[in-house]
């Protein structure tokens, strides 16, 4: 989903189906009139998935989770942090359920990348679009930053 601004929301269909996944978005902006046109969002989304260019986002949350969320667009690609150590980042260090909470309220899954976010033990803990997308999604970055040159890996 999209606004003249920028990308707001990002679903995963496959573990909720299509219907479940945009009224889960659509919840989100209860005021919004929606449309189906791909075009003015292509774009936006081709520099999302295709690497390119910067992908405005517009995401509408309090300020707790939007420091939670700047935290993780600042985890890079390949690695993993945890939901304790994003509190302790955002200067809230007993505040690691209620980052869980907040990354779960994250509208734009991936661009947002709120997987990267695991338990303490390791664990993947939980993931709003299901635990298998949430374990695709580790792995082709894990595959990716391992293919990635040894200097772009150490600049991430």
């Amino acid at each position: 989903m999209g606004t003249e601004r920028g990308i707001c929301g990002l679903a995963f269909t496959e573990e909720t189906g299509f219907d479940a996944a945009f009224a889960d978005l659509a919840g989100r902006w209860p005021a919004a009139r929606f449309t189906e046109n791909a075009a003015p969002l292509a774009p936006w989304v081709a520099s999302a998935f295709g690497g390119g260019g910067e992908t405005p986002l517009q995401v509408i949350g309090a300020p707790f989770q939007i420091k939670v969320w700047e935290a993780l667009l600042r985890i890079p690609s390949g690695q993993v942090t945890t939901y304790s150590a994003i509190a302790s980042a955002i200067g809230a260090p007993r505040a690691a359920r209620a980052v869980g909470t907040a990354i779960g309220r994250n509208p734009v899954g991936f661009l947002i990348p709120c997987h990267r976010a695991l338990a303490r033990s390791g664990a993947l803990g939980g993931y709003h679009w299901g635990l298998p997308v949430k374990r695709a999604m580790l792995a082709w970055e894990a595959a990716r930053w391992e293919a990635a040159p040894s200097s772009r890996r150490q600049g991430a």
